[in-house]
């Protein structure tokens, strides 16, 4: 599989918003649940949200109310909206399956200043 192409990270205020997309290619997007997953300097990757092919989202209790996940499988593209962004959000954030059936991508680069 081809690896997803992550974007619209950037520098932001602490307090601020960025909205991430991800394009992700084949049938694989729209049978499976997609994750937004980010790693700090440091740390394990984590995931931080998730949408099924359906209507379910999960998200981590450190940006419920702040984060939304979004797809839209006729683009074939994941959406994370991030709302009141904090230091500690600052990561390298990428999109994968569930089950991680693509390999990772580079990422986009979300940095929050204070």
């Amino acid at each position: 599989q081809v690896q997803p192409v992550e974007s619209g990270g950037g520098l932001v205020q602490a307090g601020g918003s960025l909205r991430l997309s991800c394009v992700a290619s084949g049938s694989i997007f729209r049978l499976n649940t997609m994750g937004w997953y980010r790693q700090a300097p440091g740390k394990e990757r984590e995931l931080v949200a998730s949408h099924s092919n359906g209507d379910y989202t999960l998200y981590i209790d450190s940006v419920k109310g702040r984060f939304t996940i979004s797809r839209d499988d006729a683009k074939n593209t994941l959406y994370l909206q991030m709302n009141s962004l904090k230091a500690e959000d600052a990561a390298v954030y990428y999109c994968n399956t569930n089950r991680l059936h693509y390999p990772w991508g580079q990422g986009t680069q979300v940095t929050v200043s204070s």
